[in-house]
């Protein structure tokens, strides 16, 4: 087996332990530092697929800028007590894990893999296609991705200083 091979597994493994935990954790600040953990991981998959630009982006906007955004935002609000688990919550969370699980199976078994997988990504994650990605194919995504960012946080300091 190829080390490129086995460190993917390794890292998709722990991909899936940090996101576990981000579900799992009943205490939303542990939640937010798995959540941190997931997007280093997935940043070293971009790593990984030659595209060290989006890798670095993500480390520096989501891990970076974002989480400390979500980590001002829940202590502001002031977590005090654990999320206490509902029954009827999981029976609905299974139920969800369960037929999307079967999705991806059925996708995963119906498709191809491409003949050459590094002629797909020879341009993927260069600086030159993703800024004219951006700027012209995803603008106002973009927009309104920063647009809704804004609007989260306003309403969240409505409803600390509605508290006192």
């Amino acid at each position: 087996m190829a080390l490129p091979l086995i460190l993917f597994f390794v890292l998709a493994a722990l991909l899936v332990v940090a996101s576990f935990m981000i579900v799992f954790q009943r205490n939303v600040v542990h939640s937010a530092l798995s959540l941190v953990a997931a997007l280093f991981l997935i940043a070293m998959f971009f790593i990984m697929l030659h595209a060290p630009m989006v890798g670095v982006l993500q480390i520096l906007i989501y891990a970076g800028a974002i989480m400390v955004l979500f980590l001002f935002v829940i202590m502001l609000l002031g977590p005090v007590a654990l999320e206490q688990r509902r029954g009827v919550w999981w029976g609905f969370g299974t139920a969800a894990a369960v037929i999307l699980g079967g999705l991806l199976v059925a996708v995963i078994t119906g498709n191809e893999p491409p003949p050459d997988p590094m002629a797909a990504t020879e341009l993927f994650g260069s600086p030159e296609m993703l800024a004219k990605s951006l700027f012209t194919d995803f603008v106002l995504p973009f927009e309104i991705a920063s647009i809704l960012l804004l609007v989260a946080i306003v309403g969240a300091v409505v409803l600390a200083k509605r508290e006192h």
